[in-house]
């Protein structure tokens, strides 16, 4: 096989249950629960009407322009997988457009995160079929290759691997490491709980926030 394309086997895949229960979390409270260290960069952005995005990584490396494997990894995804795309962050062609998302839809995957351009952006924002990318252009992509699917890729330092989950909101996307799913799933169900608790004090009038003052002190302000 010629240097740079390999098509690879993916050997596992984070469980429908726990992607549906992660669904409803935040992608905030997430991070949070990954001590804030983790994420795919602020370049990449929802470029879709709205919703949630979650489901099971199916990972692709491509040449920046280029999307011949994005097109092998449609035909090769199972319903809610969600495509993860790194096209080097490059903005100079498209890598989908209308086509090829309603290729994606007509397979029920899960969406698209693409560190790459899209164009077709007014259909696109129109829909509710998840897709996150850094840009949009007109120009449109080559299809040549190189590319690998389902090898391990990074994106702004974040590192997916094939089967982490992959999960989006208004607030951009996240990986979650399949080997960290339980430990992630119960902070970050604990930590949407507490804030549930703190907004309804908000909204009740009843919140108090000591620990600011705790601080102040502790950092030896005067006049607290």
């Amino acid at each position: 096989m010629p240097v740079g394309f390999a098509i690879h086997q993916r050997t596992r895949a984070v469980s429908p249950e726990i992607v549906e229960a992660f669904r409803p979390l935040p992608v905030a409270n997430i991070s949070d629960c990954m001590s804030r260290i983790t994420a795919g960069g602020p370049r990449i952005r929802p470029m879709h009407k709205g919703g949630v995005m979650a489901g099971p990584a199916l990972t692709i490396k491509t040449r920046p322009g280029d999307n011949l494997m994005i097109h092998k990894a449609i035909q090769l995804a199972v319903a809610g997988d969600v495509l993860v795309v790194d096209g080097g962050g490059d903005l100079t062609n498209a890598l989908i457009g209308e086509l090829m998302a309603n290729q994606m839809i007509m397979r029920k995957l899960g969406g698209i995160v693409l560190n790459g351009a899209i164009r077709d952006a007014g259909w696109i924002g129109a829909h509710d079929f998840p897709v996150y990318a850094a840009g949009v252009t007109h120009r449109g992509p080559y299809k040549d290759g190189p590319g690998v699917i389902n090898g391990a890729i990074a994106i702004d330092g974040m590192v997916i691997e094939p089967g982490d989950l992959i999960i989006g909101d208004e607030d951009g996307f996240l990986c979650v490491p399949y080997a960290d799913l339980d430990v992630v799933l119960k902070a970050s169900q604990a930590k949407k709980a507490a804030e549930d608790k703190q907004m309804a004090a908000i909204l009740g009038g009843t919140h108090s926030a000591p620990w600011v003052d705790e601080t102040l002190r502790k950092a030896g302000v005067e006049g607290i």
